[in-house]
């Protein structure tokens, strides 16, 4: 590690620094964002075995509320199922933007670090090159050593910019689309909600995702 930020110049110590804050929003966001967290199976049954069996009540409603993000966004609809369709599906659009917004926390930071660190790594070897021409102009060409500091120091910070880049940029693609997935089940699961407490759809017709 030593060597490393000798032969890199000190802006390998933010790539470093970057790369374990992408490893930490990684590994939080695959955590959280399990599909059995955030929209467990069987939990739209259990709302319209509730609805059927009369037992949607405040007490049921804060019990889905505290379950999951889908819960979260359908006790938001279920509190107003007896206003009109429309009132009941803008409770659940504004509580489904909320927990949007909340899945993709910290995937902003992840798209930052995927996009600036090569730009750090680049910014290292302007900084080599630099380096490099200064000692041609001070003592020639004539000493290779010197030459070879400002080179290694270029090509080593835009290895290591790039090396964060990468990874960061793919799991930043995964992540997205592991919400967007997770959106679609929770608008299908809230429109059949919708449906069935508004007597559109029988409840034998539902079918869990």
């Amino acid at each position: 590690m030593a060597e490393l930020l000798q032969s890199g110049g000190w802006l390998i110590i933010p790539l470093l620094l970057a790369s374990v804050l992408a490893l930490a929003i990684v590994a939080e966001r695959y955590w959280a964002l399990r599909r059995s967290v955030v929209v467990p199976s069987h939990l739209v049954e259990q709302i319209l075995r509730w609805h059927h069996e009369r037992q949607l009540n405040h007490e049921t409603i804060a019990q889905l509320h505290h379950s999951s993000p889908l819960g979260r966004m359908l006790a938001a609809g279920l509190l107003n199922r007896n206003h009109p369709r429309e009132v009941m599906k803008e409770s659940l659009e504004e509580s489904g933007r909320h927990e949007v917004h909340e899945m993709e926390r910290y995937l902003s930071t992840l798209g930052t670090i995927a996009a600036g660190a090569p730009l750090v790594g680049l910014l290292g070897t302007v900084i080599g090159m630099i380096k490099v021409f200064d000692a041609i102009t001070l003592g020639g060409v004539g000493d290779p050593a010197v030459l070879s500091t400002g080179i290694s120091e270029a090509l080593i910070s835009t290895a290591t910019g790039l090396s964060v880049a990468i990874p960061s940029l793919i799991f930043y693609r995964l992540l997205k689309r592991k919400v967007d997935e997770l959106v679609v089940e929770m608008e299908q699961a809230a429109i059949r909600v919708v449906e069935i407490i508004h007597g559109d759809r029988e409840l034998g017709e539902y079918k869990q995702p």
